[in-house]
């Protein structure tokens, strides 16, 4: 796990015994959402979308920190989607700019995959004044929930119903 001390971000990787396609084609469905987050029980397509593709648009149902009492939707747009290699999206901000980036890379490595999961706090500034007051513990929790989603994907692309 890496952090930065130059803004709110971090990352995780792990290694997965399975192609960077498969992954890929497991993180890119953002309906399986559900299945890997800790925080995202759900997610759906919309305005049409059907699979992903760079401008593409779903929304996500989040349960903040496994609170009952904190739950809402974002909106979220792709911003990259390279089947095997790459899949980031942004959650919908003000003026069209990311609140947050997030993003997966896929590496060749060894018998299957190294899977890179990234997350960096948009600038403005709402989000300066929090990171000031829960940066540490917020980038702790997004970091565990990161650990948690890649090894529920690893536990999936591993699996023997999922090798063929």
């Amino acid at each position: 796990m890496e952090t930065s001390t130059r803004s709110m971000q971090g990352s995780v990787t792990v290694h997965m015994a399975a192609p960077p396609e498969r992954v890929w084609s497991l993180v890119s469905d953002i309906t399986n959402t559900g299945k890997f987050s800790p925080e995202t029980f759900e997610a759906e397509w919309l305005d049409g979308a059907t699979g992903p593709a760079v401008g593409a648009r779903f929304r996500g149902h989040v349960r903040r920190n496994g609170k009952r009492w904190l739950v809402y939707w974002t909106k979220c747009t792709i911003t990259k989607c390279e089947p095997g290699r790459d899949f980031a999206f942004g959650v919908d901000g003000p003026g069209g700019k990311p609140t947050v980036k997030w993003s997966y890379h896929f590496e060749p490595s060894g018998d299957g995959t190294d899977v890179t999961e990234s997350f960096e706090l948009g600038d403005f500034l709402v989000s300066r004044l929090y990171a000031t007051f829960a940066e540490k513990a917020r980038t702790r929790t997004n970091l565990n929930n990161m650990q948690a989603t890649l090894d529920r994907i690893k536990a999936v692309a591993e699996s023997p119903e999922n090798t063929g």
